[in-house]
């Protein structure tokens, strides 16, 4: 099977909601603290946040997912479309095909031709970042887009799940050392949802990296899509990794930064964007919930959905009694469980 073939399973595997997580993301183990006293305007409330120098209109990523086959250029034109529209950041999906494919280059440098002024992220597999250094094959990545930055996704879960998939996992994080001193463009690393736990987001940071995206369990599994991909109804790793909110509050244990810390897996409305914010992530990420509206509906579901989700967040922010996102704080939440 193709690479690009792949990636079209993967994403119609993630819209068809059969890969999501069966265990909870643990956001439902704590509740808001109502402020019925807020002292503020709705129309004062500024629900914007800042991500790496760049200001964004709420703290949300939009998190990579796709690239490298011909649907996969029109999907990335209409994320880059809206995010240049509402100054959202974002990541492409992984660039690999187009290190070993130069033809389906043009599905990724869509985004910079229809987002000139947005904060774009390239991306590239851990398992693939030793080969494209001794390669001299990352610029290739970041001239492509133009990239803001440089997101580093590791996926150990979905390789061992892969019958093709990478089995050699040695020299990942001094590959990634390696690149910081390469390039003068932020690293991000995230996970691909089983999530990163303190101790390995600590030694991220200590390796230089700028932002560690968490992304726990509790959203799309690819465990589960690589599973499904083969017709296998069950695996024993369906459900593996370490939840979002745990790896949220053991990121914070390990002396990270709330703006060294995104927070993605599961992450689906407004409140739970609030929740994340308020356990210590400094933004948060989503990809499944975009693609869905896209695959559904196009750049008119996308926007439909943004602008109400805007309105939730804005609201939430409101009922909580918080003019900025920099208010949101540990103090608003109560643990319920």
């Amino acid at each position: 099977m193709t690479i690009g073939q792949r990636k079209k399973d993967h994403v119609s595997l993630s819209v068809s909601g059969e890969a999501s997580y069966s265990k909870p993301v643990g956001f439902e183990r704590f509740d808001f603290i109502h402020n019925a006293l807020p002292e503020i305007n709705l129309d004062e409330i500024d629900p914007s946040a800042e991500f790496l120098g760049y200001r964004a209109d709420v703290p949300l990523f939009i998190s990579s997912m796709t690239g490298g086959y011909t649907e996969a250029g029109q999907v990335n034109r209409i994320i880059a479309s809206f995010c240049q529209e509402h100054q959202i950041p974002f990541g492409v999906g992984s660039q690999r095909i187009m290190l070993e494919q130069p033809e389906t280059t043009s599905s990724f440098s869509v985004v910079r031709e229809k987002a000139p002024d947005a904060f774009i992220a390239a991306n590239i597999g851990g398992c693939q970042l030793q080969e494209a250094i001794q390669r001299d094959q990352v610029n290739v990545l970041i001239d492509a887009i133009q990239a803001n930055a440089i997101i580093v996704h590791l996926n150990v879960l979905q390789e061992l799940m892969q019958p093709e998939g990478d089995r050699n996992f040695k020299g990942i994080l001094q590959a990634i050392a390696a690149l910081i001193n390469r390039t003068e463009l932020p690293v991000i690393v995230k996970e691909t949802g089983a999530g990163v736990n303190g101790e390995a987001a600590r030694k991220l940071i200590d390796a230089g990296v700028s932002v560690v995206d968490v992304a726990g369990s509790g959203g799309t599994s690819w465990a589960k899509i690589e599973n499904r991909r083969r017709h296998l109804e069950y695996h024993p790793f369906d459900e593996w990794g370490n939840s979002t909110v745990n790896c949220i509050i053991e990121a914070n244990q390990a002396g990270l930064a709330k703006n060294q810390i995104v927070a993605s897996g599961g992450v689906r409305t407004a409140v739970e964007m609030g929740k994340a914010l308020c356990l210590g992530a400094g933004f948060t990420a989503m990809a499944q919930p975009v693609i869905e509206r896209i695959h559904h509906g196009g750049y008119e579901a996308l926007e439909t959905w943004y602008k109400e989700l805007k309105h939730q967040f804005t609201v939430m922010m409101c009922l909580l009694g918080c003019r900025r996102v920099d208010d949101l704080n540990e103090g608003l939440l109560r643990n319920e469980k």
